[in-house]
């Protein structure tokens, strides 16, 4: 059996526990139609709808993104991270999701049942389009290569290779490439309970 797509996960969540689309767009604040294309058309949002679907939903992020779940400590060795690519966002005008593009998601605890924390290894491609999100957590980036950028609220901010942030998602937010050369960061969201 094919793994269920991300709309695929949503609209069976939502069947489950009896939840329209209008009815999850009122309790996440993300539109009845942005619900529909990603269950219907296969579209990936950028994270902060996602947050705002599985609040709605009241499911954990994981819950959409996950293949199976373990009880127990999950370990992800070297080069795993790469073959766990989750999803891909900031995609520019007429590209593909396949392609070398956007922001590239990769989870690092995957199968790891009831967590809070959703750690991923993000690769920012030059090209990437993110708009300012916000969203209930918090969140913890540490630059593994390149110079990153960060808007947060009014502040902007350049981070290089080996530096960290640690910040409230609820205050609008976007990184991206600060000098149009990939970036990749170790990016940790947390998303209260």
């Amino acid at each position: 059996m094919a793994t269920p797509t991300l709309g695929e996960r949503i609209a069976e969540i939502r069947k489950t526990y009896s939840i329209s689309r209008e009815d999850l767009s009122e309790r996440s604040g993300v539109s009845a139609d942005l619900i529909a294309k990603i269950e219907d058309d296969g579209h990936i949002p950028d994270l902060a709808p996602l947050i705002k679907i599985s609040r709605g939903l009241g499911v954990r992020l994981g819950t959409l993104l996950d293949d199976h779940e373990q009880l127990g400590p999950v370990i992800c060795r070297a080069g795993d991270a790469a073959s766990a690519s989750r999803f891909k966002t900031g995609l520019p005008e007429g590209a593909v999701a396949g392609g070398h593009h956007g922001m590239s998601f990769n989870a690092l605890a995957a199968d790891k049942t009831g967590r809070h924390m959703e750690p991923f290894i993000v690769t920012i491609q030059a090209d990437a389009k993110q708009e300012k999100s916000a969203h209930e957590g918090e969140e913890f980036i540490y630059v593994m290569e390149g110079n990153l950028s960060l808007e947060y609220g009014m502040d902007k901010e350049t981070l290089k290779t080996g530096d960290s942030v640690y910040y409230d998602s609820i205050v609008p937010h976007r990184v991206f490439s600060a000098d149009n050369n990939p970036v990749k960061i170790l990016a940790v969201i947390y998303t209260p309970v």
